[in-house]
């Protein structure tokens, strides 16, 4: 079984460096795609109460007769449940149709800036913690503005901010203010713009000198970069050499070759944390 490194937060929870993504694994086939990844040594799952698979990944987890105690499932919470009593359902919601003892990472999913009602949504997940629901709280698409108010309202700073990391999206102020923190980076479409970005003949040259795919020359830029990435594979062929990747060792030239590769408009879509408003 491939090793994995690990990447530690401020408070020392760990998160391995290479994830499962399951956005569209939904049903029976999203069930037996997460079972199978957790049987290849996957232990982190990331899924979101809006991605309408939680029921998917529970019984993937319970059927791969992997011990609970090894896997991290990560679920999220919707904007249209950051008011404090709506969030205290959705988390509860979420773990019942997981089917766990405890989600072992909660996270708000868009801090959704406009409404600003993010700081009762971080109130909720500092609730839950509190109450044994939810294990380890943190945020996706949060800006160091969004994670320093909720920080100076609770006392409590997140674990984890999961963001869009990828070539063309490199984000390295992000990642600078999460590392000074002890903030973990997440990186959701790890891969980006997959099409064009495994033919930049950068990323091909590195992955022909280490004798690995395009697709593995990035997962392990981002493990290099202290990113923990969460591509999403419903292959057993795919989920293996995505995890094999994380035992890839660049080197500094080749990192900085890669994180070249960002662009001024190198978002995926029109998702700039501080305007856009996902319900």
């Amino acid at each position: 079984m491939t090793t994995v490194p690990v990447f530690t937060a401020h408070n020392g929870f760990q998160l391995p460096s290479v994830g499962l993504g399951t956005y569209r694994l939904n049903g029976e086939a999203g069930a037996q795609s997460v079972a199978s990844a957790i049987g290849l040594g996957y232990r982190l799952i990331d899924s979101a109460f809006n991605y309408e698979n939680e029921g998917a990944v529970g019984a993937g987890v319970r059927a791969s007769g992997v011990d609970r105690s090894e896997i991290i499932v990560t679920t999220k919470l919707p904007g249209r449940h950051h008011e404090t009593t709506k969030a205290r359902t959705s988390i509860e919601e979420s773990r019942f149709r997981l089917g766990l003892d405890a989600i072992d990472l909660h996270l708000i999913h868009w801090p959704n800036p406009t409404t600003g009602r993010y700081e009762q949504a971080w109130q909720g997940l500092v609730d839950a913690q509190q109450r044994g629901t939810v294990r380890q709280i943190g945020v996706s698409n949060f800006l160091p503005e969004h994670l320093e108010r909720i920080e100076a309202a609770t006392g409590v700073r997140p674990v984890v901010n999961q963001i869009e990391v990828h070539p063309y999206f490199p984000q390295e102020e992000a990642l600078a203010f999460h590392a000074e923190r002890g903030i973990l980076t997440e990186a959701w479409s790890p891969l980006g713009r997959a099409a064009q970005v495994l033919d930049e003949p950068v990323v091909v040259e590195i992955a022909e000198r280490h004798g690995i795919s395009p697709v593995q020359a990035i997962i392990a830029w981002h493990v290099a970069r202290g990113t923990v990435s969460i591509p999403k594979a419903s292959s057993p062929e795919h989920q293996r050499t995505n995890l094999e990747a994380a035992s890839v060792v660049l080197d500094a030239a080749e990192v900085e070759a890669i994180t070249g590769l960002g662009r001024a408009d190198g978002r995926l879509f029109d998702a700039d944390p501080a305007t856009h408003e996902e319900m």
